[in-house]
């Protein structure tokens, strides 16, 4: 039996904020995956590894958690004002599917860097010394969203002082701002309340704040699923049935949220919406042995990504979370102490995070400016990924 031998396709391997990914200039991939479409998606499964029953993706790129089992296709951008459209899929690992309904916000922190060393972005807008201001449509989400890309000597800068908690090794600071992250032709809060009740047959009734920004997310109170806040992966990876709760809990958060119309479709849309909790800060050792103090942060949050505890934070969700902090009277902003405030800083399993955003409020309708965070990035490889020919 004879087969099809292995094509090369060039990418680059990544890490951008806390996950990593395959990147892929659109022009590179085979022609019949530069549109959208069955192939496309049959390439990009091959590339990472997945569907994979053993859940390792031995035999690809992935690494068999929500933050490394991705995928980036980038090109010049086609809007006006812009340098580079981004296009984020995230691979399931034991099913065939790939789900392009939201946006990856820790891998944008390296879509300017790519975007720059690839040759999508003008070089009049690339400074030899300084930060380069790089203007990114999100097309997943139709946002923009602008990356401060240090550059030295006309290069991207990737090595610096800046440390942040879930990376081990320290990098280039990246500044993200998320602009207008909810339209004005988008309700923020898709039921219409602060806080709303969300039933789930079988679970309970929740007090819930739902909230599209960034990533729709379902925020609930920690205690009312009986946990602290500030648990790390294995309290909730390692217990079957709180996994299965929580994916219950988005289901239903899902069909509250307008998402989806039926129980049934949640299974095709894994990557949104997400659930977190959250409660007034506590001191706890983080995953790398670090100790969070009360006093280091304003409270804790928990979220999870492709049905797991995620191991730091989502970036997107870190958007989700700093807009619903500025906002009075959601259950992030009362665990955080309520009021008006700026900016946030949250603990997650591997530390904290701080995030600012805008939040304004205008005939009693609130809307978000922008949220702005700090991130890093970093190549990892590049060079050819190797895929059968058959298998798209």
């Amino acid at each position: 039996m004879t087969h099809d031998p292995q094509v090369k396709i060039p990418a680059t391997y990544m890490r951008g904020g806390t996950s990593k990914g395959v990147f892929f200039n659109l022009k590179d991939l085979p022609e019949v995956a530069q549109t959208a479409g069955a192939a496309r998606d049959a390439i990009l499964l091959r590339v990472i590894g997945s569907p994979d029953p053993y859940g390792k993706q031995t035999d690809g790129m992935g690494g068999a958690t929500s933050s490394t089992s991705k995928t980036v296709i980038l090109a010049k951008s086609t809007q006006a004002d812009h340098d580079v459209d981004y296009l984020f899929g995230q691979v399931a690992i034991n099913k065939a599917f790939v789900d392009w309904s939201g946006n990856c916000g820790n891998l944008t922190a390296a879509v300017g860097s790519f975007a720059i060393s690839n040759g999508l972005v003008n070089p009049s807008r690339v400074p030899e010394n300084g930060i380069a201001v790089i203007r990114i449509w999100q097309a997943n989400i139709g946002k923009t969203i602008i990356a401060n890309v240090p550059i030295r000597n006309g290069e991207v800068q990737e090595i610096g002082d800046f440390e942040l908690d879930g990376v081990t090794f320290p990098a280039a600071e990246v500044e993200v701002e998320f602009l207008s992250p909810v339209n004005a032709s988008e309700a923020m809060f898709p039921t219409g309340k602060l806080v709303d009740d969300l039933e789930v047959p079988g679970v309970g009734t929740f007090k819930a704040t739902m909230i599209n920004a960034g990533i729709p997310t379902v925020f609930l109170n920690a205690d009312a699923i009986n946990y602290t806040g500030a648990e790390l992966q294995e309290a909730i990876n390692g217990d079957p049935k709180a996994l299965e709760m929580f994916e219950i809990i988005r289901t239903y958060g899902a069909i509250k949220m307008g998402l989806i119309s039926s129980v049934e479709e949640a299974a095709s849309r894994q990557h949104t919406p997400k659930v977190a909790f959250v409660a007034p800060p506590s001191d706890y050792v983080s995953s790398s042995g670090k100790q969070i103090n009360v006093s280091d942060i304003d409270l804790n949050v928990r979220a999870l990504s492709m049905g797991k505890l995620h191991h730091a934070m989502m970036g997107t969700a870190a958007v989700a979370i700093g807009t619903a902090a500025a906002i009075p009277g959601t259950l992030v902003n009362l665990a955080a102490g309520g009021g008006e405030r700026a900016s946030v800083t949250f603990g997650h399993p591997s530390g904290t995070l701080k995030v600012g955003a805008e939040a304004v409020q205008t005939d009693g309708e609130w809307t978000v400016n922008k949220v702005i965070m700090s991130r890093s990035a970093r190549v990892l490889m590049e060079g050819n990924i190797r895929i059968p020919g058959d298998s798209f």
